[in-house]
């Protein structure tokens, strides 16, 4: 698999970088010798833009890996690879724009600088976004149907036999025909512990015991063996992994730590030792800094725009109901350390003197007039962008939850903890998903840990527009 994905990305990388070139050229020819659109000034050289285009066919495939495009997954939907490819192009031509101008502005001479050599086109720049999105979505597709097409008929399956048919060998299987992508075709089951009638599991037959591995092998052709026996059968795993060296396949060893292992696992070397680090999160390095970045660009340019609403909210709280306008609450975040987050007061003061900390609910009497409106539309919410410039918080991750709750929440639920693997958000994957206020618990951890394993910056983006067109369908309490 390693070698196939290897191949695929170098294909994506090679296309991407050829069609941001041809894009960037032909926004050139569109914009200045197609007529189309009117010249106001002279028309630039196109031999300047010629030179540009080695810039752009680096700096476009760079964008897309940051944006995780060249990580192949399962379940990558067509609308996640229009949002990797619609960020990426934007960050690119972001990037681009600000390169060509630092180049014009330290690298050229004061009689090129007043003939505006190398200062692209804004038209120039609009096009090229419109039409690499279209051409690098486009060959997606393109690559998408072909293999689908390929596959469906049967032509070049690699034919994959798993031994061990219990519960890790099982789980194989559920994913290789997940992972239909791949092209990868079972074929079968091999398990000391097949019984008669030779049942398998999902269609798939139990072929024989490992001892039969040899003549299977042989037999049906195999290309990959994975190899799924529990801890215990660990001398028969290295018997079958010394059969199958002997024939030409590729033998793949599926640890029994599966049931562990809820985020992405990760292989590390300890002076030439391999270890596997459990739950590994991609928001590491540069991700979290850019995560960052766009954390304090986003909140700083919305408490500077919504500075007139916040001062009207509070008024009103202030006039309506005695008590602070801003209402704190210690919350669990990154890595399980509290902070304070900060809400507009929608309840009346002393309001859970007396039941302690309880969940909202529907109709709450402890709402005030004001804070019940405030609730309804989330706004109460509003200074928590607060807790994302001082980086309490993130604009999207998993709501943050009071730690009286944790205590509870984390005896009970299985993997609970790991949603502090990453800073708590004002909105996340399992609220836009309608996961929010009195719900599911189990169903907000699974959508909360689909999101730190899937994270890019497309996913917030998709979260934040979500957010947007589904928060006055589904309210809080």
């Amino acid at each position: 698999m390693r070698r196939y994905n290897r191949l695929l990305v170098a294909y994506y990388v090679l296309t991407d970088a050829a069609l941001a070139a041809a894009a960037f050229l032909l926004a050139y020819l569109i914009r200045f010798e197609s007529g189309l659109i009117p010249i106001w000034e002279g028309v630039p050289p196109f031999e300047e833009y010629v030179a540009l285009t080695p810039f752009l066919a680096l700096l476009v495939p760079a964008a897309f890996h940051v944006q995780g495009l060249y990580r192949l997954r399962r379940g990558r939907s067509r609308v996640d690879d229009f949002f990797a490819v619609l960020v990426g192009t934007i960050f690119a031509m972001v990037v681009g724009i600000g390169g060509t101008l630092y180049y014009a502005t330290y690298y050229l001479d004061d009689e090129m600088k007043r003939q505006g050599a190398y200062e692209v086109s804004q038209l120039v720049w609009a096009l090229f976004l419109l039409l690499n999105i279209v051409l690098a979505y486009a060959s997606r597709e393109l690559v998408r149907e072909a293999l689908e097409r390929r596959w469906k008929a049967g032509i070049g399956l690699k034919r994959v036999l798993i031994a061990g048919a219990g519960e890790l060998g099982r789980m194989v299987a559920d994913k290789v025909l997940q992972h239909r992508e791949l092209g990868f075709k079972v074929i079968g089951f091999l398990d000391d512990r097949a019984s008669g009638d030779h049942i398998g599991y999902r269609g798939l037959p139990l072929l024989g015991t490992l001892a039969d591995a040899d003549e299977i092998i042989k037999g049906e052709k195999i290309d990959h063996v994975y190899v799924a026996l529990p801890l215990e059968d660990h001398v028969k795993m290295l018997e079958l992994v010394e059969v199958t060296n002997r024939e030409s396949v590729e033998v793949h060893v599926v640890p029994d730590l599966l049931q562990f292992i809820a985020l992405r696992a990760r292989l590390e070397n300890l002076d030439g030792v391999p270890i596997i680090s459990l739950n590994d999160v991609p928001l590491r390095g540069f991700n979290s800094i850019l995560k960052r970045a766009i954390d304090v660009s986003l909140s700083g340019v919305a408490l500077i725009s919504l500075s007139v609403p916040l001062l009207v909210i509070a008024l009103l709280i202030r006039r309506t109901s005695r008590g602070p306008v801003f209402y704190t609450q210690e919350r669990m975040g990154l890595d399980g350390k509290a902070f304070h987050v900060y809400k507009f007061r929608s309840m009346y003061l002393g309001a859970e003197d007396e039941t302690g900390p309880i969940w909202a609910r529907d109709n709450d009497p402890r709402c005030t007039p004001v804070g019940r409106w405030l609730r309804r539309l989330d706004l109460d919410e509003l200074p928590q962008l607060w807790n994302v410039l001082r980086g309490d918080m993130s604009i999207v991750g998993p709501r943050p939850e009071r730690p009286y709750f944790v205590e509870q929440f984390k005896h009970r639920i299985p993997q609970y903890m790991l949603r502090h693997k990453v800073k708590a958000g004002i909105t996340g994957w399992a609220q836009v998903n309608g996961w929010r206020g009195n719900t599911s618990l189990e169903k907000r951890i699974e959508y909360d840990l689909y999101y730190i394993e899937n994270w890019s910056v497309s996913l917030d983006i998709k979260i934040m527009w979500l957010t947007v067109v589904r928060g006055l369908q589904k309210h809080a309490y």
